[in-house]
This record gives C-alpha cells, sequence and structure tokens, in this order.
C-alpha cells in the first residue's frame, strides 16, 4: 500500500455526534484511496483504541469520511484530534476490489435517453454502445438507495448532465448515466439520470445476509452487451438461484 499523499485532510463538525474528513473536492481514485485506506485502519483499530471506542459508524464517499460516534460516551475533541493523525498513518487503500462482467440490453424501450446521449455527441447509438462497453466502471460508494452503485470511468466523449426533471418512476436495474458517473438502480424509484440500458442483475438481495448489496466500494465493472431474449432468459435464470459469482466470470467472446 502507498503512503498518503495529497492535501491535508480537512476536519468537519457534523452536528454533535459526526466528524467528516475531507481528502478533496473531485473525484479521483488516488482520493477514494485515502478515504477508503481510513476507513479501514478504523475498522482494523477502534476495538482496541480507546479513543475510537466511540466509533458507530464509519461511512465513507468519493472523497470524504464521516465517523458518526455516541457524544455520551465522546470526546468529541480528542476524537478528532485522533482522526487525523490516523490521516497520517493510514496508507492508501488501492486495492483492487472484484471485477465484475454485468449484461446489459440496449432495447429502445429499456433505453429511452440513448438516442439522446447519441445525437448530443454527433455519434451513432452504435459508437456509444461501443465506448460504454470498452470501458471500465469503478465502484466509488453506494448511496441514495440500499446497493445503489455509483461508478466512475463513463468515457469523457459521453458525459452528459442529468434530465431537467427527474423521472417520477425509473425502473429497477436501469443503467444510467450523469457526467462521469453511470449507476444501477436496484429498486423502481424518481430519478434524473439519462437511462442507457437495463441489467437483469438483481443489485440487492437479503437472501444474502452477509452482504445483501452485490456491489462493493473498490469493485469494478464491466458491461457485455445481451439482446431481450438473452436478458429474459438470465432474469429467469437469476429469480431461480444463479449465483451472483456467475458475473464474476467473463462471458464467452
Amino acid at each position: 500500500m502507498a503512503k498518503p499523499s495529497g492535501p491535508e485532510p480537512r476536519l468537519l463538525a457534523l452536528g454533535d455526534s459526526a466528524w467528516t474528513l475531507e481528502f478533496g473536492s473531485t473525484i479521483h481514485p488516488a482520493i477514494n484511496a485515502r478515504v477508503m485506506g481510513l476507513a479501514n485502519l478504523i475498522a482494523q483499530i477502534r476495538s482496541t483504541d480507546q479513543i475510537l471506542s466511540c466509533v458507530t459508524d464509519v461511512v465513507p464517499t468519493f472523497r470524504s469520511l464521516t465517523v458518526h460516534f455516541d457524544p455520551r460516551e465522546a470526546d468529541a475533541t480528542a476524537l478528532g484530534e485522533r482522526l487525523l493523525a490516523l490521516t497520517q498513518e493510514a496508507p492508501q487503500d488501492v486495492r483492487q476490489g472484484r471485477l465484475w462482467h454485468l449484461p446489459v440490453c440496449f432495447d429502445v424501450d429499456l433505453s429511452p435517453d440513448l438516442a439522446r446521449l447519441a445525437e448530443a455527441k454527433g455519434l451513432t447509438t452504435d459508437a456509444v454502445i461501443q465506448r460504454l462497453l470498452a470501458a471500465t466502471f469503478r465502484v466509488y460508494m453506494l448511496g441514495f438507495q440500499p446497493g445503489f452503485p455509483y461508478m466512475g470511468g463513463v468515457p469523457t466523449a459521453l458525459h452528459m448532465p442529468r434530465l431537467p426533471a427527474p423521472r417520477q418512476k425509473v425502473a429497477a436495474q436501469s443503467v444510467a448515466v450523469a457526467g462521469e458517473m453511470c449507476c444501477i438502480y436496484p429498486w423502481e424509484s424518481p430519478g434524473g439520470w439519462n437511462l442507457i440500458g437495463r441489467t437483469p442483475v438483481v443489485l440487492f438481495d437479503l437472501h444474502h445476509a452477509d452482504q445483501p448489496a452485490m456491489l462493493a466500494a473498490g469493485d469494478e465493472v464491466r458491461w457485455y452487451a445481451v439482446d431481450r431474449e438473452a436478458h429474459d432468459a438470465l432474469t429467469t435464470e437469476i429469480a431461480q438461484g444463479l449465483p451472483r459469482e456467475a458475473f464474476l466470470q467473463a462471458p464467452p467472446p
């Protein structure tokens, strides 16, 4: 693991029961590696470190780490000082997570914004699809909904702003992009990202008690295209118990 580098983190109070440490102002793998390095270090030592014994939760984001604590048990000032000191000890966590190969169907009714994105970029829809399939997306964090992955890696030529007004309903398993980010909606919900396809893969399943969310920060995702028949067949197989691990294997060429 690499030693910490970059600007000094900022310590910000979040009410009377949490500290937030900001490591930067942009979405970048090196900044996120510092966030994850500190999160992992706290997890390793909190049970034996008296100052950290009051910590109740640690929440990493793209560029910051929020540490929640019990204000009845904590010396908040001492905890903040300890967290700042740990930023100098924590190595950057640049370890690779799992590489997932996920199917996506680009049929028109499943990708209502794909043609508009292509037109805005002066590309054919096939050219947009090929650029998406050639990219590798990194999961930076989960949020918004249980299992909802915020993934960086959208090619610069495909960056698009969010919709001016969000849709009231976005179908579960919809794949969408906004700016440099890509996401998958695990549940039907409102949403303002550009919908470019749909995957049959279920991202959150309570039957997996140890890890209900399929993806985790640090994981990477590569897409491969499937037609509607294959999408529907995979939907059935997944409902019948196809294991998640099947998507850790690259599809046949």
